[in-house]
């Protein structure tokens, strides 16, 4: 089940949402996945940040397309849904924030000291990456494939593989 964060305002908001500035009414919560999460008017649907002003209407209602939050990306943005990179004028949502991707172009967005991420997962392998999708983790998928995927060739001779 998705996590809403606890209220404290004393509000009608239901289930324990709590309603953050930026958005009007818009309301934080964590999805499945445990991200940045935007939850709907129905109060039950957590949608990741980075599927709000994307287009497509996810919430039954639309309001993850409401033209006020999507008019002017990202100021209009509730700012619970974007993060900065290490570039001031480039951001990303915030539930793109230590997912392994390089995001910001300049691995900001994964490495310190910008972002603190956890180290690398189960599925990942730490290394200096040489591919620009990835940064300071490979996934292990990648390991053991005949390609150099980290510039030390550990992905080739030291990763166990997937």
């Amino acid at each position: 089940m998705n996590k809403i964060f606890p209220q404290g305002d004393g509000n009608d908001n239901a289930a324990g949402a709590k309603a953050l500035p930026g958005g009007e009414g818009a309301q934080i919560c964590v999805t499945l996945t445990n991200r940045t999460g935007f939850l709907c008017h129905d109060r039950r649907s957590c949608i990741p940040a980075s599927r709000v002003c994307d287009g497509i209407r996810t919430c039954s209602h639309g309001e993850d397309e409401a033209e006020a939050m999507c008019r002017d990306m990202p100021q209009s943005l509730p700012s619970f849904l974007v993060a900065h990179c290490g570039d001031p004028s480039s951001w990303i949502y915030s539930d793109q924030k230590c997912d392994g991707a390089n995001n910001c172009g300049d691995c900001s967005d994964e490495l310190s000291p910008v972002t603190a991420c956890p180290p690398c997962g189960p599925g990942w392998w730490r290394c200096p990456s040489t591919v620009f999708g990835y940064c300071g983790c490979i996934p292990r998928s990648l390991c053991r494939d005949l390609v150099q995927h980290c510039s030390d060739w550990s992905d080739e001779y030291s990763c166990p593989g997937p």
